[in-house]
């Protein structure tokens, strides 16, 4: 159990650092360890261990009855324990969704189910189970069991959810009670341009999705409706499983990002209306890009099954 915790540990630093590197986390940032455990569907027992690391590495400095900051002045090695590869857990979880996806495994299963199917651990079996509750596509049975729920698994819900986003997102800008909140654009701000200037290739695609999800659900927020920022959060965990099986593409992320700071730009000068329709533009390029990704993905598994 401890070689385990250990691993866990080792891979959550690590994309702590790639968190670091990518912007997302800036000097001087309070991390907070509950925060770290939702955003990576751990236990905050791992989570605990990777910041007393990092904090021993000069990475992060802890502060009495604050926590954990990022430092201000980053040594010159702390890139030295950053490594590319994906964490065993990753491939682990996304061959479990993959299977969901494809319709590999039923809608209800048993923890020993799973644990027989891919060699888990009772520890990772929990982990990975308790990271797709967070992540709103599994929940617990009453008694035993679990039951894997529905998400964008065809071309046509995808579509259904970017056309929904087109509905929302842009109509949440006008909404009477949508105030401005200057922090949460600087923020994502600094977290858009950031992206821009790091090395998108090396960065993990989880951590490029996040940051795109994270833009509009931050954004959605000023609102003030919270049915708005349910609703995002919602489809977006009903889309994660389809998008994270897209190739990462640096050229359109590139895209991505300087769209995103053309919205920022209405809305730090005050010109909401033309941030709304920049936003429908944005959603909108983003449903023909992506709609025949989600069609290719469907034929291939449809061809695959028929080979079976």
């Amino acid at each position: 159990m401890a070689a385990r915790t250990s691993e866990l540990s080792t891979n959550i630093s690590n994309r702590l650092l790639h968190d670091i590197v990518s912007g997302t986390l800036s000097g001087g940032q309070h991390i907070s360890a509950q925060n770290i455990a939702d955003r990576y569907g751990v236990s905050r027992t791992p989570v605990r261990e990777a910041l007393e690391n990092l904090a021993i590495q000069q990475v992060l400095t802890r502060q009495p009855n604050r926590g954990y900051f990022v430092s201000e002045r980053l040594p010159e090695s702390f890139k030295d324990g950053l490594t590319d590869a994906v964490p065993a857990d990753a491939d682990d979880y996304q061959t479990f969704a993959n299977d969901w996806l494809t319709n590999q495994i039923p809608e209800e299963v048993a923890e020993q189910f799973l644990r027989q199917r891919y060699g888990w651990t009772k520890a990772k079996a929990a982990d990975l189970l308790v990271r797709a509750v967070r992540e709103g596509w599994a929940e617990r049975k009453e008694g035993y069991g679990w039951r894997l729920l529905p998400v964008a698994k065809t071309p046509e819900a995808f579509d259904e959810i970017y056309r929904f986003r087109m509905a929302i997102e842009p109509t949440a800008m006008l909404e009477p009670s949508f105030q401005l909140d200057h922090k949460i654009l600087d923020e994502q701000r600094r977290i858009q341009e950031g992206m821009l200037n790091m090395d998108l290739s090396s960065t993990p695609g989880e951590a490029l999705l996040q940051n795109g999800a994270l833009f509009h659900e931050e954004l959605i927020k000023l609102s003030g409706n919270p049915f708005f920022y349910m609703a995002l959060q919602r489809v977006n965990r009903m889309r994660r499983l389809m998008e994270y099986r897209a190739e990462v593409n640096c050229e359109r992320l590139i895209e991505q990002c300087t769209e995103h700071l053309e919205i920022l730009s209405y809305l730090e000068s005050g010109n909401v209306a033309d941030a709304s329709y920049r936003m429908r533009q944005h959603l909108s390029g983003a449903l023909k890009r992506k709609s025949p990704l989600a069609r290719n993905w469907a034929h291939d598994r449809e061809r695959n099954d028929e080979n079976l």
